[in-house]
This record gives structure tokens, sequence and C-alpha cells, in this order.
């Protein structure tokens, strides 16, 4: 008995032992029409193989990449795409470039903390005033979703200074936030409703 293991390595194994063997077989046909058909043959046979893949950009293009890859790039037809070059295969990628913006509080988010500078540019009046009071809020809803216990108001104003270095600054006698268990009770009754209506459309 022929093991796999004594087998050639499989350059794309998800494609199995079998398409490998004919892949094998089409590179050695010497009439040329009759490789191309071969190899159509194979790419239906692949194809098939993965048929949810279908509506994927270039799937046929890639089925072609893929058929050259496993022929080691010996199997001289006429591609109906520009295959992919042997000597490409193994070349990284550039890398990405993250970027580095330190967020203060992660339990904050760094888009609250662009919402709070865009904040700090409008011109006061009620427009800005609203905004602010929304922010606040959902600074708390954001520290009580990483802490479910509770959160003074006096430290979401003090966290809302810092981070608009200065510019946002609220007295906790003037100005009053939802109370923290309203903002649980909120999220918990989402909660509920998601689950019914999961529980109702079974």
């Amino acid at each position: 008995m022929k093991y796999n293991t004594e087998e050639k390595r499989l350059a794309l194994p998800e494609y199995g032992r079998n398409i490998q063997n004919m892949v094998d077989y089409c590179v050695t046909i010497q009439d040329r029409e009759e490789r191309k058909r071969c190899a159509d043959t194979i790419i239906n046979i692949m194809g098939n193989m993965f048929p949810h893949l279908r509506d994927v950009n270039d799937f046929k293009h890639i089925l072609w990449d893929h058929l050259a890859i496993m022929a080691d790039f010996k199997l001289d037809i006429d591609y109906p795409y520009e295959i992919v070059k042997k000597e490409n295969l193994n070349v990284r990628p550039p890398r990405i470039p993250y970027k580095n913006n330190r967020i203060h509080y992660r339990h904050y988010g760094k888009t609250l903390e662009l919402m709070i500078a865009k904040a700090t540019e409008l011109e006061p009046g009620p427009e800005k005033d609203q905004l602010i009071r929304l922010l606040a809020n959902q600074m708390k809803k954001s520290f009580l979703t990483w802490n479910k216990e509770s959160v003074d108001d006096r430290k979401i104003f003090k966290d809302l200074a810092e981070l608009s270095e200065g510019q946002i600054v609220l007295n906790e006698n003037e100005h009053k936030l939802t109370e923290s268990r309203d903002l649980l009770a909120r999220g918990n009754n989402g909660g509920n409703k998601r689950n019914n209506f999961t529980r109702k459309n079974r």
C-alpha cells in the first residue's frame, strides 16, 4: 500500500490528491489543444468543489492561478487570464501602516475623543450644549459598560475636562447626567427586546 506521506507534497492541499494527479497528467499531454481542453475540464471540477465562492470577484481568475501553481508553472497553454508569476508567490506584501494614536481612556474609545474635540470647535449655543450633554451621557454609559457598579458624575466631568484639554468644564451642581440605573436598564431592555424578537421568530 502506498501512503500519502510517500507522495509529493501538495501545492494546494484544499483541492486534494486527485485534482493534483489530474494536473500532473495534464502537463504531460503532448497535443496543445487537447492539453487546453483538459485544463478547462480541471478548472470546472475545481469550481464545482467550491460553489459558495462563485460570486467572489475574479473567482475564475483565482482558479487559473491555482491551476498554474499546482502545475508548478509547467503547464504550457494559452491562459485566459494573466496568471500570477512564480517569483511573486513568496513575496511578502508591504506592511500596512497602522496608526499609533494613543487612546487616553480605552473604555471611552477613540471615536468619543474625536467627537469631544469636534465639540470644542463649535460656537457657544444650544447646539453645542446639547452635543456636550449627549457626549457626557455617552461617556457615562461607556464607563458603566466597563464597570457595571456605578460612576460618580464628577468622574465623568473630570475626564471630559481632561479630554477637551480644559475647554469643556461642567459643574455637578448645574449639570445632571442620566442616572446610572437608568442607563443600565436601557441596555438591559435593549437586550430583552432582541431576545423577545429572537424567540418570536424561531
